[in-house]
């Protein structure tokens, strides 16, 4: 088939695959991008498309892709995610490779990609590390840190099978990754693919593929420290388990253990006295902890109403018996019991015609009873917040 009018867009039935390319200011390279994919199609008889989803280019390089045989898709909202999902939502076709228009990926050997497409898999994706990097292609700083670490926290949060996190090459088909709603407008939309992709249980591979020094003469548009940053915040958000839960019971269970060590009486360990001073910290780390878990939990379910994560059935089945009235008794009773043990200190104060008392005798059983009652106020409240989020969901 014939793409050599780029205005206009062929219908689906007629394509098989888009190859797209997010474009702001590639005057230099979208040319060389085009043709090379475009020689590709032709020479492995693939019925597709060329779609530039330019940025706002300035430097004439919407001209210079249509002229090359592309058909260019604007797109007014800022950033590499919104390009891409412009793009992705305007392709003709079943599948879409996707890769910068910078010349850094190599666009006649799209292969592989394609073959395991048809194989039956809905995210396939690049790895440069088992493919090659050329000298002076990836910054020292993304080849020994950024990439490894990034992809490792992707792996051990969300169990995904891709090693290469960030490879910008990667093919997919077209409505699978339509359903998974992505949302973010930056570089992070590199890490949201990959994450929902991996909760939604999508067949996903990945192959080989390389990586050159891009042609361009221009610092490129990423930043190192800011989308770095931007990419393992995202990691963290969509993971409420280990950036809430685990460091919260962690905290809780060191603190409850400090607290029964220290409960009976100072303790001696190497000639330092740990004393109430450690049972005030130890409290404290049972509420902190209390209060990331309550907000892990309920940043899960917000989530989950907003369509951000899938729905947990372990959750679901919890839900039957985690009710408001439930939350309500475990939070009155805490309360109560911290309250009473407050009492009962006041009643130790007046037998002594509230004088002077001795704070290592009185305060073992007041910092237990204000931690009762912080954690009783903490549960009621939260299970109020709870029963709103599900109204919402219900």
């Amino acid at each position: 088939m014939s793409l050599s009018n780029p205005t206009l867009a062929p219908t689906a039935a007629e394509l098989e695959l888009t190859v797209l390319m997010p474009c702001l200011n590639e005057a230099e390279t979208v040319v060389i991008c085009v043709r090379k994919a475009k020689a590709w199609l032709e020479a492995n008889q693939v019925g597709g498309e060329v779609i530039v989803a330019d940025n706002g280019s300035t430097d004439g390089s919407q001209r210079l892709a249509a002229e090359a045989g592309a058909r260019v898709v604007p797109v007014a909202a800022k950033g590499y995610g919104s390009a891409l999902l412009g793009g992705i939502q305007a392709a003709c076709s079943r599948y879409v490779i996707m890769a910068d228009s910078d010349d850094s990926y190599d666009f006649s050997n799209l292969g592989p990609f394609v073959e395991k497409l048809r194989a039956g898999y809905l995210l396939v994706m690049g790895n440069r590390f088992k493919g090659g990097i050329a000298p002076g292609a990836m910054p020292r700083l993304h080849y020994y840190l950024g990439n490894p670490v990034l992809t490792a926290i992707g792996r051990i949060l969300f169990r995904s099978p891709c090693g290469d996190f960030h490879c910008g090459l990667r093919g997919f088909n077209r409505e699978a990754i339509l359903a998974l709603d992505l949302h973010t407008t930056g570089m992070e939309f590199a890490s949201e693919m990959v994450v929902k992709a991996t909760l939604a249980k999508l067949p996903i591979t990945e192959v080989p593929t390389t990586l050159s020094p891009d042609g361009r003469s221009r610092p490129p548009h990423l930043r190192s420290w800011r989308d770095g940053w931007r990419h393992l915040r995202f990691l963290l958000l969509y993971s409420p388990r280990w950036l809430f839960l685990v460091p919260g019971l962690g905290l809780i269970g060191l603190g409850l253990v400090l607290n029964l060590w220290l409960l009976p009486g100072p303790s001696v360990v190497g000639g330092v006295t740990f004393d109430i001073h450690t049972l005030l910290l130890a409290s404290s780390l049972v509420v902190i902890g209390y209060q990331a878990v309550v907000f892990g939990l309920l940043t899960k379910i917000f989530a989950i109403t907003e369509g951000l994560l899938a729905e947990d059935p372990a959750l679901t089945r919890a839900f039957r018996y985690i009710t408001l009235e439930v939350g309500l008794v475990a939070g009155v009773t805490l309360a109560l019991l911290g309250f009473g043990g407050a009492v009962w200190a006041v009643a130790v104060w007046s037998s002594h015609q509230f004088g002077r008392l001795e704070p290592q005798q009185t305060m073992r059983l007041f910092i237990p009873s204000m931690t009762a009652l912080l954690l009783g106020s903490q549960t009621i409240l939260a299970s109020f917040f709870l029963s709103v989020l599900g109204l919402k969901r219900r």
